[in-house]
């Protein structure tokens, strides 16, 4: 059983938070283990696993960037065993900005730190508008597989610009 059947909510990368967490809170009532402890012990593990479960669920699920990502491991996108490459276009984007990111660790100035940071987060604006479409519309059981991989690049080349702006951070 995966989160969302757990929580009886369709696969999806745009949740509603208030509902999310009203099905947390409901779940968390139901498998209290405090209200098992007149139960035999193998009921108690069996309400401890359903309350740890719905407390990984919820964790994971809240957070958009890993519900992404366990979304995408759920369709076979992405994993262990899977090869990923970002798309040519975004590493050369990329090479140009990682250049000038190692020039300010020999030779920092602000004003040029704050035009990367700039640039960076345009960026992520962008690449959040090519997909904002297929999140605000996805449906599980008709999205295409174009759809998907537009998705797991979208998650790969956000996932590295975030680390951009860590290693930048350090910079200051």
């Amino acid at each position: 059983m995966n989160y969302f059947e757990f929580y009886n909510l369709p696969i999806s990368f745009q949740l509603d938070a208030e509902a999310l967490r009203r099905q947390f809170l409901k779940l968390s009532k139901k498998y209290h283990p405090d209200f098992y402890t007149l139960e035999s012990e193998e009921k108690q593990e069996e309400i401890l696993a359903l309350s740890t479960l719905n407390n990984e669920a919820y964790k994971l699920l809240k957070d958009q960037e890993k519900r992404i990502k366990y979304v995408l491991e759920l369709k076979g996108l992405l994993g262990k065993e899977i090869k990923t490459n970002l798309p040519q276009s975004f590493l050369l984007e990329m090479m140009d900005i990682n250049e000038r990111v190692m020039d300010l660790q020999f030779d920092y100035d602000a004003s040029i730190h704050q035009a990367i940071q700039t640039e960076v987060e345009e960026k992520e604006k962008e690449l959040l508008e090519q997909v904002q479409p297929i999140f605000d519309t996805y449906n599980d059981t008709t999205a295409t597989p174009q759809q998907l991989e537009q998705i797991r690049d979208y998650y790969l080349q956000n996932r590295y610009l975030k680390r951009l702006k860590e290693n930048m951070q350090k910079l200051v």
